[in-house]
């Protein structure tokens, strides 16, 4: 989640400290590692026993331990994990370094499947010690090519508590930088296998509200590439209404005509995950410069203004209302959440802060705001986490100085006169509900982790869930509650869409407009968060597949225009499923008849296939049909199948359909549907020699690959190896792999990290060229410098982002580092 960054006093002297180390956000020394307030505000909240309180606060200062998960599919994570297990591991133990024993990773206990890994080893210790260094460099390739996910431990946490299925429809709505994301879809993906990956009838959208990070989250995302998959820029808090189709078109005889349409085409989602921008105190281990900075009234101005919204809407809203308080980002992001979710379904909220006003106080509002919805008890779901239960009762500091004398808002309000009133940041939702309420609302159910517990970061959990009806509600007559017929009419012949304000925007009950529409106990479905005052609604009929249905309404005018203005990506557009070039990657790889040809996008807006074909499922594809991608700000959308070979021996051919080949990242999702005229055979000889060079002549493999490659045609083909043995190397599982093939040589269409990766998973080193290259430049800077070489980039120093503390990768530009 996004950390709100410390502010100092501009200009303010410190008093003489050493400010070189208090001026330093990654290194502080641990004498520096004070904090009067936060040691102050936390005790007041009694967040632990006091006997617990001395090693809870040691270990805050303490750095946190490597953390890594095996990601990937579950068979091939699986394998891997196998080879940590049987290979790397047992190497590790009993490693002595300068005299002292250095243990080996172990698994985390609570991770399923013990596909998660941690291990305390200095820096010195990875590149001195011969051991560590061979591992290192394993995790490093592996990290890089996107098998192991280099992620804090407690970041692991929120999706498994989701229990994601491959039929769910989930957002992660602040999803950047992308490593809970990954979790999400490879629980969506739990049916792939080793060489092939399923086609999930879910759905996966990720979206986060920073333009730039939305790119980080695309790359990370991208390493298991999914037909699932969409990735969105927009404010969560605000997070417009998508339309689709909806299987329900009948509904009890009482419905009301536009609730009916509304409920047709919204789409609500099964699991959504709200791990929210928060103060950031539990990366503190991570994090270090936050004890120079830390307040109690960063989460108190997060609870109570949360980041600004600059959307006319929020102003007019703002304006309107000046009087009171707007909601905070955590709460609106969590109450538009519940307004998205399906009957049954859930929402898992976290922050990685420990500050009650951020946790358990928004989890209370919410629940008081919305009704229909319970905290869900997990304590048995993850039996090896150690963990706290939920606050009941905190004590808001209402300054800086941690004054939490105030029991209630009451009795703070009462303490201030006209004036102080009138400008307090305080709200009535900073303080905690009363017992009888805390226990009704099961405030318990939350999850509480502590650095000391178990050697990990601070963090916050809380599952909620959206309850079905105790029995179906009658249609409601009353005055009070229905709006007559004639002011019904005029409102719908308004232009205007008037912004929601009263008890909504306040954090109040639900308005009785909102629970008219909810009949029958069905989903909820609100209008979209209107983001111009003066924005019209339109009848939009080129996405229709069908006159005789009814039609989508979308929001036009001022707001899409809007948003075209600001929004410079480039639409997706599908092509008919008889183009050329669909045709021929049809013919080309001898794809079969299941092969979802009318679900290939291209990314421009008239058609033309000029670079890459993407593939998307059948809900993607409805999303895209059926919503303008300006308004929900489409970033990406499926995965990439072919690309058009650049190289100079595919523009010889002279046929512009056979330039295209099946992408690395693609193949899995193709492989089921390609034909045995695609296919080559080879065996573990011949993978070698097509990583050692960069275009081997066919004439240099043995047969009977050698007389089955050559004879066929140039262009993109598929190598499938199966197990079998080199001398002392073993391959113990089947694998595919693109190559291309020119009139005398041949390509494997792989990165060179990647090849990298899979050589030394495979043949124990690496063989590459590009390995062989940076030894001899090595060898060069050595006998030059008489040095030693250098070492190979620690995980934690290129894997780290400053504002979450969570692991990022390197931001590549999307392009394969190809050879060919």
């Amino acid at each position: 989640m996004a950390k709100k960054k410390g502010r100092g006093q501009k200009g303010q002297k410190s008093g003489g400290r050493d400010e070189a180390a208090w001026a330093r956000t990654d290194v502080i020394e641990r004498e520096h590692m004070k904090n009067e307030r936060f040691e102050k505000y936390y005790k007041a909240q009694n967040i632990l026993p006091e006997s617990e309180w001395d090693t809870f606060l040691e270990k805050m200062k303490d750095p946190l331990p490597t953390t890594f998960r095996v990601a990937g599919s579950r068979q091939a994570a699986r394998l891997l994990n196998d080879t940590i297990k049987g290979v790397h591991v047992p190497h590790l133990g009993g490693v002595v370094f300068e005299g002292e024993s250095v243990s080996p990773p172990q698994q985390i206990p609570w991770y399923p499947e013990g596909l998660a890994w941690q291990f305390n080893v200095a820096k010195k210790v990875l590149r001195k010690s011969p051991e560590f260094k061979k591992f290192h460099s394993f995790l490093v390739f592996e990290t890089e090519v996107g098998n192991i996910s280099r992620q804090e431990a407690v970041s692991m946490l929120p999706p498994l508590f989701l229990e994601v299925e491959p039929h769910h429809r989930v957002i992660d709505m602040c999803a950047a930088p992308g490593s809970k994301t990954a979790q999400l879809l490879e629980a969506l993906h739990a049916n792939d296998t080793l060489t092939s990956s399923s086609i999930p009838s879910g759905l996966l959208i990720a979206n986060d509200s920073d333009y730039k990070r939305t790119y980080l989250l695309i790359h990370q995302s991208s390493r298991l590439p999914s037909p699932s998959l969409m990735v969105t820029n927009l404010d969560a808090s605000i997070f417009p209404a998508i339309k689709i189709p909806s299987e329900q078109t009948t509904f009890p005889a009482h419905t009301k005509a536009r609730v009916a349409a509304k409920r047709q085409y919204q789409l609500m989602f099964d699991r959504i995950l709200c791990d929210v921008p928060c103060s950031g105190d539990g990366t503190i281990r991570k994090n270090p410069g936050i004890w120079k900075h830390w307040s109690p009234m960063d989460g108190n101005g997060l609870h109570r203004f949360g980041l600004p919204c600059s959307c006319s809407i929020c102003a007019i809203r703002n304006e309107l209302t000046a009087v009171s308080a707007p909601l905070s980002l955590q709460l609106r992001i969590l109450q538009r959440a519940m307004r998205m979710l399906k009957k049954g379904g859930r929402i898992v909220y976290s922050t990685c802060s420990l500050n009650p006003v951020e946790n358990e106080a928004v989890v209370a509002a919410a629940l008081k705001s919305i009704p229909g919805f319970e905290l869900v008890d997990m304590s048995n779901h993850l039996p090896g986490l150690i963990y706290r239960q939920g606050m009941t009762s905190w004590k808001p500091s209402v300054n800086k100085e941690i004054n939490t004398e105030f029991a209630t808002y009451q009795d703070y309000i009462q303490s201030l006169d006209e004036a102080q009133r009138g400008n307090s940041k305080m709200l009535e939702s900073h303080w905690p509900p009363t017992p009888e309420e805390a226990e009704k609302l099961g405030l318990t159910r939350c999850f509480r982790i502590y650095p000391h517990l178990q050697d990990t970061g601070g963090f916050f959990i809380a599952v909620l869930q959206k309850k079905p009806p105790s029995k179906p509600a009658p249609p409601k007559e009353s005055v009070n509650s229905k709006r007559s017929a004639e002011a019904l009419a005029e409102a719908e012949k308004s232009d205007v869409k008037k912004p929601k304000l009263d008890n909504e925007m306040q954090g109040g009950a639900v308005e009785d407009r909102e629970t008219e529409e909810t009949e029958e106990g069905d989903d909820e479905v609100l209008d979209e968060p209107a983001q111009d005052a003066n924005a019209t609604m339109n009848v939009d009929q080129s996405n229709t597949e069908a006159s005789s249905e009814p039609k989508i309404r979308f929001k036009k005018g001022k707001t899409a225009e809007g948003a075209s203005a600001h929004f410079k990506e480039n639409p997706y557009t599908f092509i008919a499923p008889d183009d050329p070039i669909v045709t021929a990657c049809i013919e080309n790889f001898d794809l079969n008849s299941d092969f979802p040809k009318a679900n290939m996008l291209v990314r421009n807006p008239i058609g033309d296939t000029v670079r890459s074909l993407y593939m998307v499922n059948d809900i993607v594809k409805s999303i895209v049909q059926h919503n303008d991608y300006a308004r929900i700000r489409l970033m990406t959308a499926g995965t990439k199948v072919f690309g058009k070979q650049e190289g100079t021996e595919a523009k010889r051919e002279g046929n512009e359909t056979t330039h295209f080949r099946v992408l690395a990242e693609g193949l899995p999702v193709v492989m089921p549907y390609i034909g045995p005229k695609a296919i080559v055979e080879a065996d573990l000889a011949a993978l070698k020699t097509l990583l050692e060079a960069y275009y081997p002549l066919t004439s240099g493999f043995a047969d009977p690959f050698r007389s089955t490659i050559s004879e066929k045609p140039n262009g993109s083909y598929v190598v499938r190896f199966r197990p079998g043995q080199l001398g002392n190397v073993s391959l113990t599982h089947e694998l595919v792999l693109p190559i291309w093939k020119s009139n005398v040589s041949l390509t494997l269409m792989l990165e060179k990290r990647a090849k990298s990766a899979l050589s030394l998973r495979i043949f124990g080193e690496d063989v590459t060229v590009r390995a062989r290259e940076a030894a001899a430049k090595k060898r060069e800077q050595a006998q030059a410098s008489a040095e030693l070489p250098v070492e190979a980039p620690a995980i934690e120093e290129s894997a780290v982002d400053e504002e979450t503390g969570e692991n990022v990768e390197h931001l590549g530009n999307g392009a394969e580092e190809l050879e060919a």
